[in-house]
């Protein structure tokens, strides 16, 4: 019941009111920016009204100002006339034997001066200066409603501090129950006997207010109508306009989507056909130069793959006969044998050269294929860290995996993921400086993911976006002491797209750097989110909370958690630093 008459009440009429106006006006807004035709229509009817008005205004006062001069003027004129004959009459009457008598005779003439028929309608007041010291008084005398006291008393002071001149004045009278202006022209008569009177004749602008109401409508409404008018000359514009427009927009997205073939229909010598032909002439140079650089891609493509195919069979030669020459390096001089250990490791570094450059040849040419099978990503990391132990020990490098208890199973060609994790070991290791190498094992319902985080030098800013690129390196002047060829990190890239995966880099100068490997659970899936943060700082609040050392138990952004203790240990494996 209160909920009811809640709704019921001004509040609830507000909102159910508000609701339509707030929709149509997002409506507005929306059309306002999506359409150039819209927006073009409401600025030019906009800018019409501004101009109608002020034209308007200006007109409108001129022809009532135009009016109104003419109405006093022909005033004027008419009371002038009458009032020269009223003073004859006065002069020549012979009806001043007593007070009486002048003032019937006074009224008689008054009244036949009054107008009230046809279009045109005239008071008149006949009333007694101020200063007249007569003692026959006549009047005051009206002709009709319109009397004494609708004359302003400084006309009546002008007419008779100045009785040898006609005075006008616009005053407001009352008349037919309400208000109009009129035109009020005195000037002094002279009765026999009475003296000094002022003879005032009262033209109400009846026909005027009409004429002026008459052109307001007509401006309104002609106004209205002729906005409207270039509103529909502004859309017709608009569309002869902004269609070719929107076609050439259609033929531009079609064009980016790869549709090289698509063009702009260009008719005549105006502008837009100029811009068609313009456009035309560009998507054609941009199809050409595209199609050469797919010719030389697939060229340069294939003559990677044959030089690394041809390649072979001479370093399958070189390989046993560098062999040979290492296995016997015992019975050379020493410099002969450094040089037979030399030869062994560049052939090794060659050979591992021409396997990455036979794998990008293939990943160019779309002809790599995954074996996606469900395995164990603890596995894969188990089996790439123990791959650089030696290395590990040898770089005094402490390697520290973090995997949960559970499996952490997802759809992944288990060849390509270790390579990857491979990679990202060996790069750690190599730019660690000696520091300890993390790797973390994550999970969530649409995901797992690894990452592999060292403290070493780190990455510049703007470098985390370019470790991927071929033969890219962060620091050229830096000696390597693994052999990588400059080929790993794109190749790693290319396999993670492979599973439809993701593959990214953080990295700060003197902080270390961070690679995050995040894969699908199912090869059908999509990752919402990834279970570990690729922020390293974010990764040590994760693991606080997981080993319980944070008070707060709720777990970051993006991180699945185990749901008890049991699952919540950690495993971790320690390569021991070697004496």
């Amino acid at each position: 019941m209160t909920e009811r008459a809640a709704g019921s009440g001004p509040a609830g009429v507000a909102s159910r009111v508000g609701a339509p106006l707030r929709a149509g006006w997002r409506r507005v807004l929306h059309l306002w920016r999506a359409s150039l035709g819209f927006r073009v229509v409401i600025v030019t009817m906009l800018l019409g009204i501004l101009v109608l008005t002020a034209v308007g205004t200006y007109l409108y006062g001129s022809i009532a100002q135009g009016l109104v001069d003419s109405r006093q003027r022909i005033a004027s004129e008419d009371s002038l006339r009458d009032a020269t004959d009223a003073q004859g009459q006065f002069d020549s009457t012979d009806q001043t034997d007593t007070q009486a008598k002048l003032t019937q005779f006074a009224t008689t003439l008054i009244n036949t001066y009054r107008r009230d028929a046809g279009n045109e309608t005239r008071y008149v007041v006949l009333t007694r200066f101020d200063n007249n010291n007569s003692p026959f008084i006549v009047g005051p005398i009206e002709s009709g409603s319109v009397g004494v006291r609708f004359i302003p008393d400084e006309l009546r002071q002008q007419v008779a501090g100045q009785p040898d001149r006609q005075h006008l004045q616009v005053a407001t009278i009352d008349e037919g129950g309400g208000s109009i202006s009129a035109v009020i022209v005195g000037q002094k008569v002279e009765l026999p006997v009475a003296g000094n009177y002022g003879l005032y004749f009262i033209y109400p602008m009846d026909r005027e207010r009409e004429i002026i109401s008459f052109i307001g409508q007509t401006f309104l409404f002609g106004g209205a109508a002729l906005i409207l008018l270039i509103g529909a000359i502004a859309f017709v514009v608009t569309r002869l306009v902004a269609d070719p427009v929107r076609r050439a927009a259609a033929v531009a997205e079609r064009f980016a989507e790869g549709n090289l073939n698509e063009r702009m229909r260009a008719k005549g010598e105006d502008d837009l056909a100029r811009l068609g032909n313009s456009f035309n002439g560009m998507a054609a140079s941009i199809q050409q130069q595209i199609a050469q650089l797919e010719n030389l891609s697939r060229v340069q493509q294939r003559f990677v793959s044959d030089v690394s195919h041809e390649l072979r069979t001479p370093l399958t030669t070189i390989r046993m006969a560098g062999d040979l020459i290492h296995d016997s390096r015992g019975d050379f001089e020493p410099t002969v044998a450094r040089s037979a250990e030399l030869l062994r490791g560049e052939l090794d570094r060659f050979e591992s050269l021409l396997s990455d450059l036979l794998e990008i040849s293939r990943f160019d040419a779309g002809a790599a294929v995954l074996e996606v099978e469900a395995s164990d990503l603890r596995a894969c990391v188990e089996r790439a860290v123990d791959a650089h132990r030696t290395l590990a020990a040898r770089k005094g490098t402490q390697l520290v995996v973090n995997a949960p208890t559970s499996p952490v199973v997802a759809d992944m060609d288990s060849r390509r993921i270790e390579r990857i994790l491979r990679n990202l070991v060996a790069n750690a290791i190599e730019h660690g400086e000696g520091k300890p190498v993390e790797v973390t094992i994550g999970a969530n319902d649409s995901a797992v993911a690894v990452t592999v985080r060292d403290h070493g030098v780190g990455l510049r800013p703007g470098e985390a976006a370019l470790v991927f690129t071929r033969f890219w390196r962060a620091d050229p002047a830096r000696a390597r002491t693994t052999g990588g060829t400059g080929l790993g990190l794109a190749i790693a890239l290319e396999d993670a797209r492979l599973h439809a995966g993701r593959l990214e880099a953080w990295g700060a100068r003197g902080e270390g750097s961070c690679f995050r490997l995040t894969l699908p659970r199912r090869a059908d899936a999509t990752i919402t989110s990834s279970p570990l943060p690729l922020s390293p700082l974010a990764g040590e609040a994760a693991r606080l909370r997981a080993s319980g050392d944070d008070p707060d138990d709720s777990p970051p952004s993006g991180l699945g958690r185990p749901a008890d203790d049991d699952t919540l240990r950690l495993r971790r494996i320690v390569v021991e630093r070697a004496p």
